[in-house]
């Protein structure tokens, strides 16, 4: 009988190294600087989501390229977030920092509810311009966090998530660069 235990423990064993092994090895190797990026990105990207939709509510008259820049980073930020929260969840972490503390304001380029009452109050071209030196600042801080996670994070798939921010969003700045002037 404790034989036949044995054996069914190490084919067990067996079986559930075989399934999703990288994936789930992967996941699991974190750090606490990857569990700091995804606490802090996720609002960082809401509030990018929140500013997106701004420019597309017809009383900003935001331009086409504005429109479309928002559109598309609307449609990336979701579903980063959406994974961010699942690393979490299986690193056993909550979304928000434990100690109960907003540090938005800690954050590269986060807007005040002031800024952004001020930027959806603005109009056509004026918007246009105000949203993409707002959206610069924020991809900048969004970015840094990024490089953050390189520099101190150890998970696979958060150092790949943090690549793809950097390459995502420095090539919006580069467009919105164009616009802000």
């Amino acid at each position: 009988m404790k034989r036949g235990i044995i054996a069914l423990g190490f084919l067990s064993i067996a079986l559930l190294s075989g399934c999703g092994q990288s994936s789930a090895s992967e996941t699991a190797d974190f750090n606490d600087a990857d569990v700091m990026f995804a606490q802090m990105m996720i609002p960082h990207h809401e509030q990018a989501i929140e500013m997106s939709e701004i420019a597309l509510d017809p009383a900003s008259g935001a331009s086409a390229a504005i429109q479309d820049l928002a559109i598309r980073i609307r449609d990336a930020q979701d579903p980063e977030i959406e994974l961010m929260k699942g690393f979490l969840a299986t690193w056993g972490s909550p979304v928000t920092p434990e100690d109960g503390v907003d540090h938005s304001s800690m954050m590269e380029g986060m807007l005040t509810v002031e800024e952004l009452d001020e930027l959806a109050g603005l109009q056509g071209p004026e918007f246009d311009v105000r949203w993409a030196q707002a959206m610069i600042a924020h991809h900048n801080g969004a970015v840094a966090m990024a490089e953050d996670a390189l520099a101190d994070g150890k998970n696979a798939e958060t150092r790949k998530l943090a690549e793809e921010i950097i390459a995502n969003q420095q090539s919006e700045i580069d467009e919105l660069s164009l616009i802000a002037q």
